[in-house]
């Protein structure tokens, strides 16, 4: 199914029928990938004293209980409510779902140790239109290697690559409201609670008393896989979360290709 929406007073054809998902799915096996220290899923089926909730075990019905941590076990897309003593819902702080997004690949550069993704490699990788002044409303972050494990790794212990807190702010800067990455977090793994990127990217100067120009609209969503064959270049992008009222909720972002 074929469309042509208009977008900054351009045409694009939109194919629907195309969907590219850079979600990851939750599993209750090995091959869900873990971060934060936790065990991996739970998906069970309910038991009432000798009824069990699955139709090979004789139910009429398959019943199962889920038990999962967004921010831990796979795709997941959370609002500034993650970092403040105030409670924000995911699905209050996200009303809309489509936007025009730029996906990009990038090398992080190794700092002191640790491997940073910089404002410099950033500025550097975004095409030439956003240069010049066509709006994006959302960036996707494809680290390189760009590799399987991704999708099934245990990134507790691990010091996974993160964003620098320039970065952020840069990315701020230039007007991005969704930032989604293919790490568990935009910050480092263990930084004694500064959250410097989320801060930065979300405009949270105080945890406690929530700023007036804090970005309550924004969001960032970690944990996605972007496969190789699919080409940096400009998106439409929809972002689908659960209805949990709550910080994060699991997610299936989906991109759409614009020619």
């Amino acid at each position: 199914m074929v469309s042509t929406i208009r977008i900054n007073s351009n045409e694009y054809n939109l194919d629907l029928s195309k969907p590219i998902d850079i979600s990851i799915p939750i599993t209750n096996d090995d091959k869900n990938p873990i971060a934060w220290y936790i065990e991996k899923p739970v998906i069970e089926p309910v038991v009432f004293g000798e009824w069990i909730g699955k139709v090979s075990e004789g139910s009429s019905t398959n019943f199962n209980n889920i038990f999962f941590n967004p921010h831990g076990h796979g795709t997941h897309t959370e609002c500034l409510g993650h970092i403040t003593r105030e409670f924000y819902s995911i699905n209050q702080c996200l009303k809309q779902f489509f936007f025009t997004a730029e996906l990009i690949s990038i090398t992080p550069e190794n700092i002191d140790g640790d491997l940073v993704i910089t404002s410099k490699s950033i500025s550097t990788a975004l095409d030439v239109t956003f240069k010049l002044g066509v709006p994006k409303e959302a960036l996707i972050i494809r680290t390189l290697p760009n590799i399987e494990e991704k999708k099934h790794k245990n990134y507790s212990h691990t010091n996974p690559p993160y964003l620098s807190e320039e970065a952020a702010i840069f990315i701020r800067e230039i007007g991005i409201k969704h930032l989604l990455i293919d790490l568990p977090s935009v910050d480092r793994e263990e930084d004694e609670g500064k959250l410097l990127a989320h801060k930065a990217f979300w405009n949270v100067k105080n945890v406690t008393n929530l700023n007036d120009d804090a970005r309550l609209d924004c969001t960032i969503t970690e944990m996605i896989f972007v496969p190789n064959e699919i080409p940096d270049g400009y998106y439409l992008l929809n972002i689908q979360i659960a209805s949990f009222e709550n910080d994060a909720s699991p997610s299936k972002p989906v991109l759409y290709s614009l020619k």
